[in-house]
């Protein structure tokens, strides 16, 4: 990737937004080191496995609450049976500043309370299929922060998982929010760019995705 071209800040849709380095390398790099410590447990990063049968490709750990295919749970009974490491509140503050700067809005952020955070690590050949975020009870916006190699990201239409849809390159650094009329849209990953990282963010290959979420829940067992 030329990383001398511009890359001006993007509305892709209505409540759909791109923001090019919004981390800087210092950033990235503590976020490198904080996942890696996530990765290790209390629940280990692990390929999560489809009701059907299928794994998926990316690799992933949870904070506050465990996702497994369609449900969140406040333990990884599909992983070891230990509950799942807390979301500080320094990445709660992220996520609020991460609104406020997308949405060029102060205010926006001020009531966002993300409780879960799902950090997918994508190597070469991993891809992420056409779908919705939809196992939340909450419509609040979805932060995404991308450090590594270079994504197409997909991003497309509430209604169906084909066009329309728009393909954009999320760089390392790069933050992607998208709530409002398209919180629910159809959106994914089909391709990684090998050898686009930068050596300085701290990670010499694949690709981490940290999106913040509010589930809208309140048990200890989640939702079925």
């Amino acid at each position: 990737m030329d990383s001398l071209l511009p890359r001006p800040r993007l509305t892709v849709a209505p409540g759909a937004v791109h923001v090019p380095d919004w981390l800087d390398q210092e950033q990235q790099r503590e976020l490198v080191a904080a996942c890696r410590s996530w990765a290790t447990g209390p629940v280990p990063m692990r390929h999560t496995r489809l009701p059907r049968g299928g794994v998926m490709s990316v690799r992933t750990v949870c904070l506050g609450w465990h996702w497994q295919p369609y449900r969140y749970t406040r333990t990884a009974e599909d992983v070891n049976g230990r509950p799942v490491a807390e979301l500080p509140d320094w990445l709660l503050r992220l996520g609020r500043r991460a609104l406020a700067d997308a949405y060029q809005d102060p205010t926006a952020g001020e009531d966002y309370t993300p409780d879960t955070a799902l950090i997918n690590f994508y190597d070469s050949e991993a891809r992420m299929g056409m779908h919705q975020d939809k196992d939340e009870q909450s419509s609040a916006p979805v932060v995404s922060l991308s450090i590594g190699d270079t994504c197409t990201f997909r991003f497309g239409n509430t209604e169906t998982r084909s066009r329309p849809y728009t393909d954009l390159l999320l760089a390392s650094g790069d933050l992607f929010v998208f709530g409002g009329p398209s919180r629910f849209a159809y959106h994914g990953v089909p391709k990684i760019h090998p050898g686009t990282a930068a050596p300085a963010c701290g990670l010499t290959s694949g690709r981490l995705n940290i999106t913040l979420r509010v589930t809208g829940l309140t048990s200890q067992s989640g939702v079925e």
